[in-house]
């Protein structure tokens, strides 16, 4: 079977060697066929080599880990034999690890695979001017390449250890990017959210066992209402599906949905994907019902909720969710990939953020977001301990949070994607950091920089 493990903390990067050359055997000339399809995010020739050797997984499995990675380059090979190869590969991209790739075909079937797996490398932890001095080649190379354009700081136990940035703000007229440039968020704003429904939870005006009924008595699919709770929206449990106007190919006017109620309108009678609280799929649609709540319960829109009741008690001036017709200072202009150069994505964008993510921020402002948190201003310790805890069997959520690790390398966070935005926030609560990455380009860029740093910054105690 195929491990994709590129989820884990994988090897160090391995030094330069000279390119290698498969053997001409029949395993020798399935990798190549595999490699060459591969590297080239080629979607025809990846499902032409599934057909013809066999599907091991889902294509999109495939081309998912090919947007991780960057590709793989050959490095050196192992253990050749007639129907089965080992060879060293490393990630162009992603944590920049090396891997051990093993094929394996069916001696009486020569061309059909039996397995393809990728086995990590240890990458060695590094002294901490090393892991930082790293990380600014790392941003500098990215950008010369054109590959990142955006902000990043690093914190530990409160203090800025380095922050840079990098590109431009906005291309056309030559602004440059600074670390007090305004970035979109896309969906890491709905830690907001969460913050403002949990600090309601805390109140005793919301339940989390409370039905979305309970609240919006005139929910036009009754039968959904009466089974979702704000648990399910919390976890993306409740099988309510994304927003239509969220797709690149939406045929609709972006600009015409400026409220909650407009999303509302626009999906409150669609079927859930499936019985709620059954199986996790990530939801967009879900948290804009968790605004809906909140204006109900509170009486005020949610855009001043999260001002007052989040923004401003974490002393986060420079974030807000003012719409894109609104002029902005420092925010930057949103570019998208389009026929291999970078263009404006202002077509593309909302008309203003909402609930399940968008508005602007500073990678500084997020820093005082995760130290707010951490001290108690937003949510109690006990409620900010369950929410950035797996509530999932899957283990990758909490409410509103993504979290992942265990000991010094536990996060909480959240990533947001979409054309021309691209923003990564990490908490680290034992081990004391605080990774923050923003980028006006579309994803991985904000990505790369701690998909690097992560597997290599020390873990020790925080002192």
């Amino acid at each position: 079977m195929i491990r994709w493990i590129f989820l884990a903390l994988l090897a160090s990067a391995t030094a330069v060697h000279a390119a290698p050359t498969l053997p001409d055997t029949p395993a020798g000339r399935v990798l190549a066929d595999w490699l060459a399809a591969f590297n080239a995010a080629d979607r025809e020739a990846l499902a032409a080599f599934d057909r013809r050797h066999g599907q091991l997984q889902p294509l999109e499995d495939t081309l998912g880990f090919r947007d991780y990675t960057g590709g793989l380059a050959l490095v050196a090979v192992h253990d050749s034999k007639a129907h089965e190869l080992a060879v060293d590969v490393t990630e162009r991209d992603g944590q920049m690890a090396d891997v051990r790739l093993t094929l394996r075909l069916d001696p009486k079937a020569p061309e059909t695979l039996t397995a393809l797996d990728i086995e990590p490398r240890p990458i060695a932890r590094l002294a901490l001017p090393d892991a930082l001095a790293g990380l600014a080649t790392r941003a500098r190379t990215l950008a010369d390449a054109d590959q990142f354009s955006g902000a990043f700081l690093v914190a530990r136990n409160g203090e800025v250890l380095l922050q840079q940035a990098h590109g431009w703000a906005d291309r056309e007229q030559r602004i440059p990017a600074s670390v007090d440039t305004r970035f979109r968020m896309a969906s890491a704003g709905k830690m907001f959210t969460a913050v403002a429904v949990l600090q309601q939870v805390q109140a005793g005006r919301i339940s989390l066992d409370g039905k979305l009924g309970d609240y919006l008595p005139d929910y036009p699919n009754t039968a959904l209402a009466s089974q979702l709770t704000v648990r399910h929206m919390l976890t993306h449990t409740g099988g309510t599906g994304g927003l239509d106007s969220l797709e690149p190919d939406y045929a609709g006017d972006r600009s015409a949905l400026r409220t909650h109620a407009d999303y509302v309108a626009m999906h409150g009678t669609r079927a859930p994907a499936f019985p709620p609280g059954s199986r996790v799929e990530y939801s967009n649609y879900g948290f804009i019902l968790l605004a809906a709540i909140l204006e109900k319960v509170t009486g005020r829109d949610y855009y001043d909720i999260v001002r007052e009741d989040v923004l401003e008690p974490a002393g986060m001036a420079a974030t807000g969710m003012a719409p894109e017709t609104s002029a902005v200072e420092n925010r930057a202009v949103a570019y998208r990939r389009k026929d291999g150069a970078w263009v404006d994505a202002a077509a593309t964008l909302p008309w203003r953020g909402t609930a399940a993510g968008g508005g602007y921020t500073t990678v500084g402002d997020l820093l005082k977001f995760a130290t707010a948190l951490q001290a108690g201003k937003l949510l109690s310790p006990a409620m900010l301990a369950q929410a950035t805890s797996p509530q999932m069997p899957e283990n990758w959520y909490g409410f509103g949070f993504v979290t992942v690790g265990e000991g010094g390398l536990r996060r909480y966070g959240h990533g947001g994607d979409a054309d021309g935005m691209n923003a990564d926030f990490r908490v680290f609560p034992e081990s004391g950091w605080v990774l923050v990455s923003l980028s006006n380009y579309d994803p991985p860029a904000a990505y790369r920089l701690f998909r690097w740093f992560e597997p290599r910054m020390p873990v020790d105690p925080a002192p």
